[in-house]
């Protein structure tokens, strides 16, 4: 039995997004192609908003830190790819630092973090952050104890500090299931162009599951501040955890001129989850 699609949806579908989707699934799935056209439109009006608040950026010499975390394949890394998508190249930065050298773990921990940081006019995502200390490394043994107590008691002066520098600082947490982690991890490793991705620490991710939750609560009772909040994403669907970061950036950043209406939020039909 065929649903009924209004004129709107039936637009959606003839055009060549549409048909592409409609036609690639053997059982024709009209509402699964229905939902990509209407995340694609939505996804392209939010990144046209992204490009006027990325030229008041620039105009008004502010300084954005973006910071996304969350557990391994909880999606960052594709949020992050999206919404600098069309962006002007030369005014951002996507930082994701490898692992300390011998060097930088001689340093003042937060060092090779503030060498990130953007200068007058632009933006920086980081994927992952300086909160590698709250959750990863004491999780994974990669820090002492000592070390971890020193950033927790550091970490929220750090961020008030920055911010009075002028720094405009959106922290977001992506959370997944513990199933749909498990689905991921398959998917990468039984993928030729994305197993490289799979590494050690995801591998003891699901059996470090309890210890990464703990951690987690740890670091949400201790830095999440009036000054710098958390905002949980629940990314168990990639395609509305995206729309609804995108959608925090535009509403956090004061730029001009905002289309109000555009970046207002529309409900995605999904039942999502979250760890």
């Amino acid at each position: 039995m065929l649903e009924k699609i209004s004129q709107k949806d039936l637009k959606y579908l003839n055009s060549k997004k549409g048909l592409k989707q409609l036609l690639s699934y053997e059982d024709y799935n009209m509402s699964r192609a229905l939902r990509y056209v209407r995340y694609e439109n939505r996804l392209k009006s939010l990144q046209e908003e992204l490009i006027k608040l990325q030229h008041w950026v620039t105009d008004y010499k502010e300084k954005v830190v973006v910071i996304f975390e969350g557990r391994d394949a909880a999606g960052k890394g594709g949020a992050i790819r999206r919404t600098t998508e069309h962006l002007n190249p030369r005014e951002f930065n996507v930082v994701a630092l490898p692992k300390p050298n011998d060097e930088e773990r001689g340093q003042w921990y937060f060092q090779r973090y503030i060498n990130k940081l953007p200068k007058q006019g632009k933006i920086v995502f980081f994927d992952r952050s300086w909160y590698n200390r709250a959750v990863v490394e004491p999780v994974n043994g990669f820090c002492t104890q000592e070390e971890y107590d020193i950033f927790m008691n550091q970490v929220n002066d750090f961020e008030r500090m920055i911010i009075e520098s002028g720094i405009r600082l959106i922290k977001f947490y992506f959370s997944i299931s513990k199933e749909e982690q498990k689905k991921r991890f398959e998917e990468i490793r039984s993928s030729p162009v994305k197993k490289w991705k799979f590494s050690a620490v995801d591998k003891k991710a699901l059996e470090l599951w309890d210890d990464y939750t703990l951690y987690k609560k740890r670091m949400f009772e201790k830095t999440n501040t009036t000054l710098a909040p958390w905002i949980i994403i629940k990314a168990n669907k990639k395609t509305k955890a995206r729309i609804e970061a995108i959608e925090h950036i535009l509403k956090e950043i004061p730029y001009k001129p905002k289309d109000k209406v555009v970046i207002k939020h529309i409900e995605i039909d999904e039942k999502e989850g979250n760890d």
